[in-house]
């Protein structure tokens, strides 16, 4: 007779545009159920709560002491991350952190390390690992298919209007968000080293050219990787109309590019898999590149499998506190570099 695995409560802090992505995500995984919800804006709260028939609590400290709340979506504004995260852990809960882990690497060091000393499963959400092309690709690359890996290139070039920015004051923030790079391009700076292996170097120039905020909307870098394999980053929410995200990997005997997770073009050598070159047809609509909404459900969805999986076989899981840490140093190089126009060396412990 097979057990039954335990279903997960869920509970998200922040009730903004993401968070309906984490709920519809929940509402698909037989083991997981929303029981509440909290949000600085209580009439936000109350509204989400009555369209998803869960409760809204009127404060994190009610939605923390909850028995029924397993594990709590932190879906607040990027600079409260940590902040949320550590109190969660520290009430005993497993944590699914949006992107970025924080806007510091100080702050995410504080996160980690709360949730090693209480116990509790931490995953920072790189949903797009979990999309088919993206697997196909590390398959590949595992495989030996491209060869030793020479140049990998990662690109985002979205559209947010000033609308977008001005409709929250954290948008756009330093402080709290940080610009198209650490908000939108940090995805596909996930998926970049999680193929092409650490960064050990960034040259990078940065510019806010088509919003009034504080941070930049333009984003542009070169690094150097521990292999000796280069590579480019792009990030702009400057680029009209906007376009699919798109990670290109080029090794000794092949390149695959793919578009919004799937392959879009994929050519090889004689000595690889395949023998030969080919491609699939078409690329991806622009989706999330003109609307912040239009997010498949899926990657949140297989995700969140992932972290349920990884608590009860007591393993990290896939996409961990330390990954979403290693995203950010490189955001946080990219910066740094633009700031002082300097190269940056990355040494894992990059201070802010």
């Amino acid at each position: 007779m097979t057990s039954r695995k335990p279903s997960r409560g869920f509970g998200i802090v922040g009730t903004g545009v993401i968070a309906a992505m984490h709920a519809d995500a929940i509402a698909t995984l037989p083991g997981a159920r929303l029981v509440a919800v909290t949000d600085v804006a209580s009439q936000a709260a109350s509204a989400f709560a009555a369209a998803r028939h869960c409760a809204a609590d009127p404060s994190l400290d009610v939605l923390l002491a909850r028995p029924d709340v397993d594990v709590v979506c932190v879906c607040v504004p990027s600079g409260l991350h940590a902040e949320v995260g550590v109190r969660a852990a520290r009430a005993g809960k497993h944590l699914v952190v949006e992107k970025p882990i924080d806007v510091t690497l100080a702050n995410a060091d504080r996160l980690i390390e709360a949730a090693r000393a209480a116990g509790a499963t931490l995953t920072v959400i790189s949903q797009h690992r979990f999309d088919p092309g993206l697997i196909e690709l590390k398959r590949l690359i595992g495989g030996g298919a491209l060869g030793r890996l020479v140049l990998g290139e990662a690109s985002t070039k979205w559209y947010r209007s000033q609308a977008y920015y001005d409709s929250a004051a954290w948008r756009g923030t330093w402080a709290m968000d940080g610009g198209s790079l650490m908000n939108q391009g940090i995805h596909y700076v996930d998926l970049l080293r999680w193929c092409m292996g650490p960064v050990t170097e960034v040259t990078a120039v940065c510019a806010t050219q088509a919003h009034q905020i504080e941070a930049e909307d333009t984003a542009l870098a070169i690094v150097r990787f521990g292999s000796g394999a280069v590579g480019t980053i792009r990030s702009s929410t400057a680029a009209f109309p906007g376009f699919p995200q798109r990670l290109e990997v080029t090794g000794t005997d092949g390149t695959v590019i793919v578009e919004d997770g799937r392959i879009v073009r994929r050519a090889f050598g004689a000595r690889s898999e395949g023998g030969g070159s080919g491609s699939l047809d078409g690329g991806a609509e622009p989706g999330a590149g003109s609307d912040p909404a239009a997010i498949d459900v899926a990657g949140h969805a297989a995700q969140i499998t992932d972290l349920l999986a990884a608590i009860e076989e007591g393993r990290a899981p896939a996409v961990d506190g330390e990954a979403g840490r290693a995203a950010l140093e490189i955001v946080c190089a990219v910066y740094e570099s633009a700031r002082t126009g300097r190269p940056v060396r990355l040494t894992g412990t990059l201070a802010s």
